[in-house]
């Protein structure tokens, strides 16, 4: 089991620099059944971030994991990350975190990877910079979507395949949403980078493909 730094690198760090738990993720996977063990892992531009496991008991989960300290050591980190269940209007159940911080206890659907994981004001996190464009916008949802199929970074990269053990279902989903992202992605560079004759050939043709 790889491991990950707990150390912020100067500055105050924004969510999209740390390694994240979505609840709302394992809910969709249907990776919080009691009894389930789960190995969650994260990549960059198909380089290793860093993995964790994750054993699923009835009203919380256990966080396995190691993190390196700043000077270099490695310590294993396992700890209860409780769990919180409110009703969805049109029926079903939405699941929470439990920052499990001390002292914190909010109920959040987010949890950040540092020392413990916790919720974004426990890390002190900042959302991504409020300037950023919806084709900015657009492309780092598509990229974090590409990330986790396995694909090659790039949203002018070809598609690949359905990830070894991904339902396919969970599989048309990320893709249907991937390809949205795309989409309006190319359509804002269309505008932006339109004077460019070459530019324009070639998002026209990427936009084609997605009708």
């Amino acid at each position: 089991m790889g491991g990950f730094n707990s150390g912020n690198h100067g500055g105050k760090s924004c969510t999209t620099d740390k390694l994240a738990l979505d609840v709302r993720m394992m809910l969709r996977d249907g990776q919080l059944t009691p009894g389930t063990s789960v190995t969650w892992a994260w990549s960059r531009n198909g380089k290793p971030r860093g993995n964790i496991d994750i054993q699923v008991h009835t009203d919380y989960v256990k966080l396995i994991y190691q993190v390196r300290q700043n000077d270099g050591e490695q310590q294993s980190m396992d700890y209860p990350v409780r769990l919180a269940w409110t009703a969805c209007n049109y029926g079903g159940q939405r699941a929470w975190w439990l920052c499990p911080a001390v002292g914190c206890g909010r109920r959040v659907a987010m949890l950040y990877g540092g020392a413990v994981f916790a919720c974004r004001h426990c890390q002190r996190l900042a959302y991504k910079c409020q300037r950023e464009t919806p084709e900015d916008r657009n492309i780092r949802r598509a990229e974090t979507l590409r990330d986790r199929l396995g694909w090659q970074a790039g949203i002018l990269n070809h598609a690949g395949g359905k990830p070894n053990g991904m339902h396919w279902q969970t599989f048309w989903r990320l893709q249907a949403r991937h390809d949205v992202h795309v989409k309006q992605a190319l359509a804002a560079m269309w505008v932006t980078l339109g004077k460019s004759r070459a530019t324009m050939v070639k998002l026209n043709e990427k936009l084609d493909h997605f009708d």
